[in-house]
């Protein structure tokens, strides 16, 4: 009974075979191409860098989504306190919101260069703050227009004292491809560098307060500035269409590149080859 069950078994293997095999033969009859060496030498590469680029845009998409969802939970999530984001991974915190008290060491305060609000020109204040363990943590307190720089010209803004705060989390930034360079001698900077700033408003060097700074909210300063909540979250997350864009310059690619070697006589389509009959 058992061999009977085996020889079954074979039958059904070896039919599958011959279906298998006559599928395969029908469709090299269908297509036989030729290859010649130089189109193909040019085109197959690109063809192959296509798709690869196109599954890894994918795997960006999905990558970027993971960002996106993360940072919606991160935002609708309430207040932590600022002892809670240090003993967690203040990265993967990133947008969302913290409590934070102390005192601003407005004389040390740096000026980030080259923001606008509302088509005017100006720039944005970041103040050390010491927190009440005695911390060094970054607050961008918001933008102010270039004429009131000074902070004599801003004063009311300038709160002396204790102050109980919100902040958003954000991390430390690199400079970016073309930009220009920091200048601390002139207190003139581009990108917010965490570890350098926190060292020049004399905080040591910490592995996790030199990850991020905080970003006000909109709570109004008095006289008006700085203006916070100049935090920007239109992350674009365009992966999909670049997939699709690759995918269509590698079936391009293949179609010329099958076109070619048919106006050549090198294609044969269900038996017809161009110029023979």
């Amino acid at each position: 009974m058992l061999t009977s069950a085996k020889n079954g078994t074979s039958a059904k293997n070896g039919e599958n075979g011959r279906k298998w095999s006559k599928l395969v033969g029908r469709s090299s009859r269908m297509l036989k191409l030729r290859p010649i060496f130089w189109p193909t030498a040019i085109m197959l590469p690109i063809i192959l860098f296509s798709l690869a680029l196109a599954v890894w845009q994918i795997d960006r998409r999905e990558w970027k989504r993971d960002i996106l969802d993360r940072m919606a939970t991160n935002q609708a999530a309430p207040p932590m306190p600022l002892e809670e984001l240090v003993r967690s991974d203040p990265l993967r915190r990133e947008y969302g919101r913290v409590r934070v008290a102390g005192s601003f060491l407005h004389d040390k305060e740096f000026y980030l260069a080259a923001r606008s609000l509302k088509d005017k020109v100006g720039m944005q204040v970041v103040t050390p703050l010491r927190t009440d363990s005695g911390a060094i943590v970054l607050f961008d307190r918001g933008w102010i227009p270039s004429e009131k720089k000074d902070p004599a010209k801003r004063a009311e803004g300038q709160s002396s004292g204790r102050v109980e705060l919100t902040g958003i989390v954000r991390r430390s930034q690199a400079k970016r491809q073309f930009a220009p360079d920091n200048d601390p001698a002139k207190n003139f900077w581009f990108h917010v560098d965490v570890p350098l700033m926190r060292q020049m408003a004399g905080g040591s060097p910490d592995p996790v307060l030199d990850t991020f700074f905080l970003e006000a909210d909109a709570t109004p300063n008095p006289g008006g500035v700085p203006i916070g909540a100049q935090t920007r979250l239109d992350i674009p997350n365009d992966h999909l269409q670049y997939a699709i864009t690759w995918f269509l310059i590698a079936l391009a690619g293949a179609g010329v590149y099958l076109a070619y070697h048919w106006e050549n006589g090198r294609l044969t389509v269900n038996g017809r080859t161009k110029g023979k009959a």
